[in-house]
């Protein structure tokens, strides 16, 4: 069983080969949430998420017989980098295998760290899977990504830093993915203050703990999906199991929107860049259910590793579910003028046009019309009651698009 004495040995291990992230106070989420708010900030790590501190402690407790063919390993991205880096720090072979659908940036960073990638399967188990087999055919040592003490005594010396550095934390909110990072942080907190009170967030497309926990054993889901990948898998770990069930003191899972929402006003309000994963905490602060918000938080950032594509989507769906953003379908004469006049009125409403297009040539518009679409830029959702009430007055029959 995992104690203190492993996690004290591994940030043995680790020191100066990792950074000791910051501990920020956030006065803004602080205000808004009426408790103090604290964000651990492992999405300002090296390799940028908290999964090199695991990769690093368990390739420094392996053999030089059992690293000399290189490691190989499964991963959404951020266990795939830090393996990578580690193994770089060796100087031995890495070879990762990621699924098909890891985000380009997350591909290219791994490789980038000197690895080799291959891409397999949907998901992080169809990835696993075809690990397991490269391993045994090249024969290379198999990284775990969370199931292995090793790993998760790496990852629990988050949890060190954050009671080092604020002693009086009353609360702890960490995502969960297999589980190794809220289990190693579970046991360095509770044996350093053991009334502290942790909570685990799950993406509701990928609650595995949550009914790991209702079934009282793991289970393995049927499907898995989620904008934060970094903690999507469709099974807990057998080893991190139990200690989420003894240690773990409530599981709660986010929403899509929550997440997005959640990436967006820690970009404005924090100025800090996470991935879906990262955010999971802020989440389930923001948006879950407000028993949570006791005593001084703590919300762990786990990892920052989101590509362009992927953060501009998010912005744009934060920004609609917040009512900063508004998608309306119009149709209006095809006529000189009429255009404008549409712009004119959008104009005295204080809307502003962010896309416009039109389109008259649908078989499905009547002769002389023409179809236009608004993507406009909003101060909230009373503004946009008021965009569609003076459209609707004016005689245009905006219609939402989604």
């Amino acid at each position: 069983m995992l104690d203190l004495d492993q996690i004290r040995a591994a940030a043995d291990t680790l020191r100066g080969r990792i950074h000791r992230t910051p501990l920020i106070h956030s006065h803004y989420f602080t205000a808004r949430t009426g408790i103090p708010v604290h964000f651990k900030c492992e999405n300002l790590q090296r390799t940028g998420s908290f999964k090199i501190r695991g990769a690093c402690n368990f390739l420094s407790r392996q053999t030089v017989k059992e690293l000399r063919s290189g490691v190989v390993a499964a991963s959404a991205g951020n266990h795939a980098q830090g393996v990578a880096h580690a193994a770089a720090l060796l100087g031995i072979p890495a070879l990762m295998v990621m699924p098909e659908s890891t985000p380009l940036a997350k591909l290219l960073a791994t490789q980038d760290y000197g690895a080799e990638v291959v891409l397999h399967g949907a998901n992080f188990d169809d990835a696993l899977s075809r690990a397991r087999e490269l391993a045994s055919e090249r024969g290379m040592l198999l990284v775990p990504a969370f199931d292995d003490p090793a790993v998760m005594a790496g990852q629990g010396t988050v949890g060190l830093e954050i009671l080092e550095d604020l002693p009086e934390a009353e609360t702890l909110i960490v995502p969960i993915g297999g589980g190794g990072l809220i289990a190693g942080i579970a046991v360095a907190a509770r044996a350093l203050k053991p009334n502290i009170r942790i909570v685990g967030v799950e993406a509701a497309g990928s609650p595995a703990a949550l009914l790991a926990r209702r079934q009282g054993a793991p289970v393995t889901l049927a499907a898995a999906a989620s904008l934060a990948d970094g903690i999507v898998i469709k099974r807990v770990g057998e080893q991190t199991f139990p200690i989420i069930e003894a240690l773990v003191d409530e599981i709660v899972t986010v929403e899509e929107d929550a997440i997005a929402q959640a990436i967006v006003s820690l970009m404005e309000k924090a100025k800090l860049v996470t991935e879906g994963a990262g955010a999971v905490s802020l989440a389930a602060l923001l948006f879950g259910n407000r028993a949570l918000r006791t005593g001084r938080t703590v919300c762990l950032l786990s990892g920052g590793n989101i590509d362009v594509q992927t953060l501009a989507r998010v912005v744009e769906r934060a920004m609609i579910g917040e009512g900063r953003f508004l998608k309306v379908c119009i149709e209006l004469e095809d006529s000189p003028g009429a255009l404008a006049r549409l712009a004119e009125l959008v104009a005295r409403i204080g809307a502003n046009i962010f896309h416009i297009s039109h389109d008259r040539r649908s078989a499905a518009l009547p002769l002389g019309r023409v179809e236009v679409h608004l993507e406009l830029e909003t101060r909230g959702p009373e503004h946009i009651r008021d965009i569609l009430e003076n459209l609707h007055e004016q005689g245009y029959g905006a219609r939402l698009v989604r």
